[in-house]
């Protein structure tokens, strides 16, 4: 681990490509760039914060990491407690399947799998603090996580020529919304509209911003588990009154058929979470919302946050069009 001039540890994360996507951008009608998060060191753009909140609470002494993860959040806490040497359990759902499991394992973090979803993880994950020195690593509910997640915003500055007229980025827990808001507003930027996409069944963006308060679904039943949190961050809520959102609910078959696609397209393998924001461009809906004066025409550019593709395989991609009967 390197310092920076002032003491500053050097970030986990890498600065990740932006490069433009001429198959996306004939889907979309407009001149599409992608910001690769899947090239991070883990996989996901998830190190930016959770990278970020390691490292601060390593500085003030923390001796113990415990996190709940459906995956991507796990890996980059394991990641980071490696590079800082410290020991770290890590609680995931059964849904998550075997690729984070052995990537957590191979990481050398001590793994619990406990219950069906994140919800069910984050309690079992609480339970687990008592020890002395302990602290709690949240994937995304954190003000620390997403500070770090605003970083990608800086990048998309520094590597732009001019200001894009959206962003499309996939919400989960709303982590990655709530920093990419913070570092719109950080450079300026906070007039650019927001297109936050779910899966049907992963919803619970969604369903609190058309209920005006959080929500919590009775289950997760899309494939997208890397979406699965029955109730988002109420961070994420908040944000929808500081930039414009526009929610936009895909159903699996196009997050998995989208991944399909830009694994032709672009030649890399994401997951159904990344499909459903790569989701609304190859379907039209971009163009729907133009027609319907939510954005506006023409547009010059946009970006898509391509979030992640650490927990899939081709295997599972095979399996996942077999269940959804896309075969």
């Amino acid at each position: 681990m390197t310092a920076q001039p002032g003491g500053r540890q050097k970030p986990f994360h890498v600065v990740s490509p932006v490069l433009e996507s001429l198959p996306l951008s004939k889907a979309a009608g407009t001149k599409v760039f992608m910001k690769l998060e899947n090239v991070q060191p883990t996989g996901s753009f998830k190190i930016r914060g959770i990278g970020h909140l390691c490292q601060e609470a390593a500085k003030k002494g923390c001796r113990q990491f415990v996190c709940s993860s459906g995956g991507n959040a796990g890996v980059a806490a394991a990641y980071a407690a490696k590079k800082l040497g410290l020991p770290i359990t890590v609680v995931i759902p059964s849904t998550s399947g075997s690729i984070p499991k052995r990537k957590l394992e191979e990481l050398g973090a001590t793994v619990e799998v406990y219950g069906k979803a994140f919800d069910d993880a984050n309690r079992r994950a609480q339970e687990l603090l008592r020890t002395e020195g302990c602290v709690s690593i949240h994937p995304f509910d954190d003000p620390l996580v997403w500070k770090g997640h605003s970083s990608l915003v800086w990048e998309l500055k520094d590597s732009l020529e001019t200001k894009p007229d959206a962003i499309v980025l996939s919400v989960g827990g709303g982590g990655l919304l709530a920093g990419v808001v913070e570092g719109l507003h950080q450079v300026g930027w906070q007039d650019i509209p927001i297109i936050a996409a779910e899966t049907q069944g992963a919803h619970s963006f969604h369903e609190a911003l058309k209920a005006g308060h959080l929500v919590t679904l009775p289950d997760i039943t899309s494939v997208a588990k890397c979406l699965g949190a029955k109730t988002v961050a109420a961070r994420a809520l908040e944000c929808a009154q500081q930039c414009q959102i526009i929610s936009q609910v895909v159903e699996d078959t196009e997050a998995v058929g989208a991944v399909e696609q830009f694994l032709d397209d672009e030649r890399m393998l994401v997951e159904p979470a990344c499909g459903a924001a790569l989701a609304t461009l190859y379907t039209g809906r971009l163009q729907r919302l133009q027609r319907e004066g939510q954005l506006q025409t023409p547009l010059t550019s946009v970006v898509v946050v391509v979030c992640g593709g650490s927990n899939i395989s081709t295997a599972q991609l095979q399996a996942m069009k077999g269940q959804l009967g896309m075969e």
